[in-house]
């Protein structure tokens, strides 16, 4: 159960308290420590899944907790983000992502439920959106709001919820004769 993988997860979920007292660290350099260290757990994320396939090493326990450290993740970066911007500019795209997360987790377990989880696999506009939503948080604690910096991780950050809302959509498209029976 804690192989090479998971102990790399479990990482990724350790990452997150400092990456909380970085970015609220009372030091010129906070923005560049808060985003190295999502950065880094941005590039564990690729690395765990990685070597589960390479050393043949994935587990239940694993596909279990990945997303798990995915979702935890983003969702403190994004809620850390709407309370430094303070802007309905930022705001929105937070709430698309985090309930889009919400969302497919809970359509995940139904689907499991009804033994039809392999009909709503990660797709590869998924791999996207996450890679697009990574990227845009890491350039949004970069740097202060305001900044061109942040205008770039404003822009990515639309952008990953754009793909959120088509790749929400493709799940549910692929889960949608399952939801018209249990209606």
């Amino acid at each position: 159960m804690l192989n090479i993988p998971n102990l790399v997860t479990l990482f990724r979920l350790a990452l997150i308290p400092f990456i909380l007292v970085a970015y609220y660290w009372p030091s010129e350099s906070r923005f560049v420590w808060a985003a190295g260290l999502f950065a880094l757990v941005a590039a564990t994320d690729w690395l765990d899944g990685y070597l589960a396939r390479k050393l043949n090493q994935a587990t239940p326990f694993g596909a279990f907790l990945d997303p798990v450290a995915d979702k935890i993740t983003v969702a403190v970066a994004l809620v850390v983000l709407v309370e430094a911007y303070s802007e309905l500019w930022l705001t929105v795209p937070a709430i698309i992502i985090i309930s889009r997360e919400i969302v497919i987790s809970a359509l995940r377990e139904w689907m499991a439920e009804t033994g039809k989880r392999a009909n709503i696999a990660v797709s590869y506009i998924g791999k996207v959106k996450t890679t697009m939503q990574m990227g845009s948080i890491v350039f949004l604690l970069a740097t202060p709001p305001g900044t061109a910096i942040a205008t770039v991780g404003l822009v990515m950050l639309y952008a990953a919820a754009a793909l959120t809302i088509w790749s929400m959509m493709l799940y549910l498209s692929a889960a949608w004769s399952q939801l018209k029976k249990g209606a």
